[in-house]
């Protein structure tokens, strides 16, 4: 069974930082698959909030964490990172990275998430 598992969330005050870890499958590094990060926070709709390619590398991200996060990938260790930086209370949310990026199909792959609180 294909899992991918989420790791790092946490409580933090406003400015404060949190790196999250996502371990996935050997395949889905090595292959075209690009990983995707997302988030929910309670009554509101999953958003899309991150993604790096796989096969280049590339990384991309939503306006509202632009400058703030980023996406790093180590192939060896075959986990996805999602770096935080500046965080503020609107980033509280269930953190997931899933097998797919922006939007999610039936057949993609997500993991159960990491709670992300931030407040002061």
């Amino acid at each position: 069974q294909v899992q991918l598992v989420e790791s790092g969330g946490g409580s933090v005050q406003p400015g404060g930082s949190l790196r999250l870890s996502c371990a996935a499958p050997r395949f889905m590094m090595e292959g075209y698959y690009s990983i995707g990060w997302f988030r929910q926070a309670p009554g509101k709709e999953r958003e899309g909030v991150s993604c790096i390619s796989s096969r280049d590398g590339s990384t991309h991200y939503a306006d509202s964490v632009k400058g703030r996060f980023t996406v790093s990938r180590d192939t060896a260790k075959n986990t996805v990172y999602l770096q935080m930086n500046s965080l503020k209370p609107e980033d509280t949310a269930t953190y997931m990275c899933a097998s797919a990026c922006w939007s999610l199909q039936p057949y993609d792959k997500w993991g159960q998430g990491t709670q992300v609180t931030v407040s002061s």
